[in-house]
C-alpha cells in the first residue's frame, strides 16, 4: 500500500528539533552556571595570592620533599630532608637547632635516632608562639586495599606542613614581628608498623618537645600554637577541630574570622572530628594551647574513595593554592600578633 507523506512533517520536525535545542541548550547553560558557582564557592575564587605567599613555589617544594621517597623516622630519606629544609631556613635568616632524642623500633627492639628541628625567628624574644608539622612519613600505607605494605610518599600527610613552613620562611624574611616565632617539625609523629601493637608510638616527636618545654630546657614561654596537618588537599575543607576548640576557641575563631576575610571558604567554621594529633602533648604537657588545622577528609567529606594513609597520597592529589590559602591565613595571624 502506498504510504500517504505530509508535507508539513518536514517543517514541523524542523520545529520541535529547534525547540528541543533550545531547551537543551538552556539547560546546559544553566547547569554550567551552577557548576561554576558551585566550584567558586569551594575554591574560594576571590582569594588571590598575594605577593609574600607563592603558590607555585609552594607546590615546588611539596614535590621536592616527596622526590626524596618514603621518609620514615631513621632513614636516610628523612636525614636528607632534614638537611635540605635546615639549609633552606638558614639560607632565609632564621636560626635551625635540632633537637635529638632516640626511640625503641617497635620490631627490632634496636635504637632509633630521630631529631626535631626548631627553626627560629628572633630567638633573643622570651614572648614566642608555635607553628608546627610533623615531617616524618608512616613506614607502609596501611589502609590501601591493594597494597597495605607498599610505598607510602605521604605528600599531604607529612609533606604539606613542611613545604608550607617552608613557603613561610620567604615572608618571615621580610616581616617586622613583634613576637617570637618557631616553627618546629616534629620526627616520630607515627612510626607504627602494627596498628595495635604500636598504639603508643604515636607524637613521639612533639611529646619529647613538650617534655623539654615543660622541664624548662627549650628558651621562651609559648603564649599559643598552630599545628598544621593534611593541608594540600586539592578539595580542602578545614573545620573546627574538636580538641582545639575544647584547648583554644579563641584561637580557633580569630583564625577562621581571618579566612573569612580574606574570602577563604575552604575555613568552614563548624565542628566536623575530634582528632587526635600532635597538639594534645603540647596541650596536655606543654601546656601550650595549640590548635590542630587539619583537614581529615581527604579527598573529601563522604567520599568512597581515600587517600589517607594509601598509595595515592602523592602530589598529584595535592595543590600548591591549598596550601598557600592556609599560609596566607597564618602569616596575617603573624602580623596581627602584639
Amino acid at each position: 500500500m502506498p504510504q500517504m507523506i505530509d508535507i508539513n512533517a518536514g517543517s514541523i520536525l524542523r520545529s520541535r528539533l529547534i525547540s528541543l535545542s533550545i531547551v537543551v541548550a538552556s539547560s546546559v547553560a544553566l547547569f554550567l552556571t551552577f557548576q561554576v558557582a558551585q566550584s567558586r564557592s569551594r575554591t574560594g575564587s576571590n582569594w588571590k595570592a598575594t605577593s609574600a605567599i607563592d603558590t607555585k613555589r609552594a607546590m615546588d617544594y611539596l614535590q621536592q620533599i616527596c622526590d626524596l621517597g618514603p621518609r620514615p623516622s631513621g632513614s636516610v630519606a628523612m636525614d636528607r630532608m632534614r638537611q635540605i629544609v635546615t639549609q633552606h631556613c638558614q639560607d632565609l635568616g632564621a636560626s635551625v637547632t635540632l633537637q635529638p632524642f632516640q626511640a625503641r623500633h617497635p620490631e627490632s627492639g634496636e635504637p632509633v635516632s630521630m631529631v626535631n628541628l626548631i627553626v627560629s625567628w628572633l630567638p633573643e624574644k622570651t614572648d614566642r608562639v608555635l607553628l608546627c608539622a610533623h615531617y616524618d612519613t608512616r613506614p607502609f600505607p596501611d589502609q590501601d586495599r591493594i597494597n597495605p605494605r607498599g610505598r607510602f610518599i605521604g605528600a599531604n600527610d607529612g609533606g604539606s606542613g613542611v613545604a608550607l613552613l617552608m613557603e613561610l620562611c620567604h615572608a618571615l624574611k621580610k616581616l617586622p614581628l613583634n613576637v617570637g616565632v618557631d616553627f618546629v617539625l616534629f620526627d616520630g609523629e607515627e612510626f607504627l608498623f602494627d596498628e595495635r601493637r604500636d598504639a603508643n608510638l604515636y607524637f613521639l616527636g612533639s611529646t619529647y618537645f613538650a617534655q623539654q618545654v615543660a622541664l624548662g630546657a627549650v628558651p621562651g614561654k609559648y603564649r599559643s600554637g598552630i599545628l598544621v596537618d593534611m593541608i594540600a588537599d586539592k578539595r580542602l575543607d578545614l573545620f573546627y577541630e574538636a580538641n582545639s576548640f575544647r584547648y583554644n576557641r579563641e584561637l580557633n575563631e580569630q583564625i577562621w574570622e581571618i579566612a573569612k576575610k580574606q574570602q577563604i571558604r575552604e575555613f568552614k567554621p563548624r565542628i566536623n572530628h575530634e582528632i587526635r594529633d600532635d597538639h594534645l602533648p603540647l596541650n596536655q604537657i606543654a601546656k601550650i594551647p595549640t590548635i590542630d588545622l587539619i583537614d581529615f577528609d581527604y579527598p573529601s567529606p563522604g567520599s568512597r574513595v581515600q587517600f589517607w594513609h594509601t598509595q595515592q597520597d602523592i602530589p598529584a592529589n595535592c595543590s600548591g593554592e591549598s596550601i598557600g590559602k592556609v599560609a596566607s591565613v597564618l602569616l596575617e595571624w603573624l602580623k596581627s600578633l602584639k
